[in-house]
């Protein structure tokens, strides 16, 4: 099993960036996809993005496309760089992990969670 860490959520104004990261420890071989969910109050999880330290891929929702960029440091760390936020992105930010091969959008391909953290975006 993998354990992972989410960090550098927070307060931000519209138009402004935000980092966060993720820590992955446990059972790590490098073997495995990356993936950023968020959920905001009210409304389902969503896909943000994903990547693999493997071979580099990555993979972008639709509504992020463009402004957030997913990329990993090493097999365990991950970042998502955030960009030009909207009151819209606010939400809780999940990491999330699973086995190789292919990157996926969907939340029930990943079978280890971060804890989340939350970003606020100010209008």
């Amino acid at each position: 099993q993998v354990q992972l860490v989410e960090s550098g959520g927070g307060l931000v104004q519209a138009g402004g960036s935000l980092r966060l990261s993720c820590v992955a420890s446990g059972r790590t071989s490098g073997n495995y996809a990356m993936g950023w969910f968020r959920q905001a109050p009210g409304k389902e999880c969503e896909f943000v993005a994903a990547t693999s330290w493997y071979d580099g891929n990555t993979y972008y929702g639709d509504s992020v496309k463009g402004r957030f960029t997913v990329s990993g440091e090493n097999a365990n760390t991950v970042y998502l760089q955030m960009n030009s936020l909207k009151p819209e992105d606010t939400a809780v930010y999940y990491c999330a992990a699973r086995p190789l091969p292919g990157l996926s959008s969907l939340p029930l391909e990943y079978n280890s969670w971060g804890q989340g953290t939350q970003v606020t975006v100010s209008s």
